[in-house]
């Protein structure tokens, strides 16, 4: 009982009750030694330092929450047991355990260790024929050329492809093999544990990853009645990482990350929130979702939980997500369908939200009971174990809402609603989990922005390309430097506010030379010159090259041109390999060159092709035209209803399929003074393709708004040239 004690203290009667009906249903099943197992999987995570994430429905459980395996209160959010485990399963459900993408190998390795290599391996997967893989696959076997396979797959080309009579042939074969098996993988996360040796249920493969996988899916496994375990990793619990040691490295202050409920509080934290500040924050960071927290107000925790359920695909496509926020706004208007519905979703003002909801319903509108519901729920998500026995479950619905009272009409709708989104919304436990972390990420990026997005861009960044964090590293103060072989080290790293672009983000350089110029500088002091780099570290012309076009030896005072004759010089113009290079006949020259100017724009063009982006011009500086439109993000509110011209900085975009699988287009930019702004490009007044890569766009279109968010609605668009290269993309 000293989880219990660590969560609640010694004398929570609540808790006490939960606690032992959990237990009572855990043993009864039989999953004792599932819930251990995962205890002690946590118990060797935390001995050795690494933070983890215990969501999904497991987080319904207060066993779960008490063993640390979780970190949300089911209690507080009063969550359902009976959503994670219930009477009637035969199968162990799965906890989903993330870690930091550097962390989770250990874990596993540690599994496999533990359990024993004869009694544990790694989930398999099977993968379909799907999409552009079929057209691809196909046009092999009929022997055609890459080009022309390309062509098929290009959606600029949809039209004239539907009148091509080889592409016809492709189609009609390719109804054949869509979701056909193509071939074995491995599960993203899944760890099987056996009590058996597991070679009695399957033969074993030993892929690359060097871990025994077994041949068949999850849904194989439920069936034998394996223990999964889901050992995740992602990038967001490494950024949390990675800022709190970059702060105590830089600022010399400690951070306990997991004083969360003291950050939920915070009104600093909260009104960055509400703003939709949230680049590089998990799961918060997406257009689509900065847009439902802005259009919400979101300022709270609460807020967030169901805004993290409600952006699911089956909240939005029913309606019920524009029900949430209209109802959220005005709170007296909600008409609820029934009293019961006011009594159970009072908080979520009559909207299902979350999973747990359809749970409810069935249990307080429908009469069903906890297990049956659960097994209902599950059904509606292709989840079921009998086909009969879900439509068996169906007719209780109605017969069990009938029997209490119930208007028919009233009982039908309260069915489309819970039908329409039950197997694509989040548990509640799950949206909590990930609120959670949200939070942690949205405390380091309103206190500590600099080393926050530094670990961000350390981490692989996130949703956005690198270009982007970079863009918001600059915009909280920092003062960043290209790459430099006397400064920079593999990674990105920061001292105060000056931040040096790290070698992994330079193109074409060698994994070699990226981890031996900062080490060879550490053990030996800085390079005095060109030729000192080179003779101490062994780099070829091809190279010492790229790293001069980047400008990461600016140490020398010599600029590009000079330094690209030098290197020339140095080396000859007959390129060897790297290890091959004589460095003990190099030696300074004397010559003279003529004056070699090189330029701004020149710097920006390498920059772009070596790293991505530019850091000596912003795109916007490298437009031919001087023209910005009439318009910025943060005036677009006081423009509704109006005509306007705007330029932006493409930044992502986002395509669906209205209800006459006609495309249209979602898309996120940056306007000249760095701010977001969204626009909406309907298929009436919009090419049939009209993206054309990164660059600045010319846009024309009407300012709508929605619970007072602005965006523009596309009626004109199109890219705009820039110095030397008008088509870049």
């Amino acid at each position: 009982m000293s989880g219990m004690e660590y969560r609640y203290g010694k004398t929570n009667k609540e808790a006490l009750k939960k606690i032992k009906h959990e237990l009572k249903v855990i043993y009864e099943l039989d999953f004792c030694a599932y819930f251990l197992i995962t205890w002690d999987i946590i118990r060797y995570s935390s001995s050795q330092g690494y933070y983890h994430v215990g969501r999904g429905s497991g987080a319904n459980s207060i066993v779960a929450y008490c063993l640390k395996i979780t970190d949300v209160d089911p209690i507080e959010l009063n969550l359902y047991f009976e959503r994670f485990l219930n009477a009637q399963r035969t199968s162990p459900p799965d906890f989903d355990i993330d870690y930091s993408w550097d962390e989770r190998e250990d874990v596993q390795d540690y599994i496999f260790k533990r359990y024993g290599s004869q009694h544990t391996a790694l989930l398999g997967t099977m993968s379909t024929f799907k999409d552009r893989s079929i057209i691809r696959e196909i046009g092999k076997v009929m022997g055609l050329p890459k080009s022309e396979i390309d062509g098929f797959t290009d959606q600029t080309r949809a039209a004239i492809n539907r009148n091509n009579d080889t592409f016809k042939k492709i189609t009609a074969i390719y109804e054949r093999m869509a979701n056909m098996p193509n071939q074995r993988s491995i599960h993203a996360g899944g760890v099987l544990i056996s009590e058996d040796p597991i070679t009695y249920y399957t033969a074993l493969d030993l892929p690359p990853k060097g871990m025994a996988t077994v041949q068949w899916d999850m849904y194989e496994a439920e069936k034998i009645g394996f223990d999964k375990y889901d050992i995740l990793s992602q990038r967001g619990i490494g950024h949390i990482k990675m800022a709190v040691k970059l702060v105590e490295e830089n600022q010399q202050r400690k951070i306990d990350i997991h004083q969360v409920k003291s950050f939920m509080k915070d009104p600093v934290v909260n009104a960055q929130l509400k703003n939709g500040n949230t680049i590089g924050c998990f799961y918060i960071e997406s257009p689509a979702m900065r847009q439902l927290i802005r259009k919400l107000d979101c300022d709270n925790y609460l807020i967030l939980v169901a805004a993290s359920s409600i952006i699911r695909p089956g909240v939005a496509s029913s309606g019920m997500m524009g029900a949430y926020i209209k109802y959220h706004h005005a709170p007296d208007t909600v008409n609820y369908l029934h009293p019961v519905m006011e009594e159970q979703l009072k908080e979520t003002y009559g909207v299902m939200v979350y999973q747990e909801d359809v749970i409810k319903i069935c249990i307080h509108f429908a009469g069903m009971d906890g297990t049956d519901a659960d097994i209902l729920r599950r059904g509606m998500s292709g989840k079921y174990r009998s086909k009969k026995e879900f439509d068996r479950l169906v007719e209780r619905f109605f017969e069990e809402a009938k029997k209490l009272g119930r208007p028919d009409d009233v009982v039908a709708e309260v069915w489309r609603q819970v039908s329409s989104f039950a197997g694509y919304s989040f548990s509640k436990a799950h949206s909590a989990s990930f609120a959670v972390e949200s939070y942690q990420s949205l405390f380091l990026k309103t206190y500590y922005p600099r080393e926050f997005m530094v670990a961000v861009l350390n981490n692989y960044g996130g949703f956005y390309n690198r270009a982007l964090y970079v863009h918001e590293l600059q915009k909280s103060g920092a003062h960043i430097h290209l790459p430099c072989v006397n400064n920079s080290d593999s990674i990105v790293n920061i001292t105060g506010v000056d931040v040096y672009l790290g070698f992994v983000g330079v193109h074409g350089l060698n994994d070699t030379f990226i981890m031996l110029i900062p080490e060879e500088r550490r053990e030996n002091g800085i390079y005095q010159s060109l030729e000192d780099l080179i003779k101490r570290t062994g780099l070829g012309l091809e190279q010492t090259i790229i790293l001069i076009r980047v400008g990461a030896l600016r140490f020398t005072g010599k600029n590009k041109k000079e330094l690209l004759w030098g290197v020339h010089l140095l080396m000859g113009n007959k390129v060897k390999p790297d290890n091959e290079i004589e460095l003990f006949c190099l030696e300074a020259k004397n010559y003279s060159l003529p004056v070699l100017i090189n330029t701004k724009l020149e710097n920006a063009y390498h920059e772009l092709e070596i790293l991505g982006f530019s850091l000596s011009m912003s795109m916007f500086d490298l437009l031919e035209t001087e023209y910005r439109g009439e318009v910025c993000a943060s005036d677009l509110i006081n423009h509704v209803g109006q005509l306007v011209r705007m330029v932006g900085l493409y930044v992502c975009k986002k395509t669906v399929h209205t209800k006459t699988n006609k495309k249209m287009w979602f898309g996120t930019f940056l306007d000249v003074e760095g701010n977001f702004f969204d626009t909406v490009h309907f298929p009436n007044s919009t090419p049939a393709y009209p993206f054309r890569g990164a660059g600045c766009y010319l846009m024309a279109g009407k300012v709508v708004q929605e619970f007072g968010f602005a965006s523009l609605e596309v009626l004109k668009f199109a890219k705009l040239p820039i110095y030397g290269n008008p088509v870049i993309s």
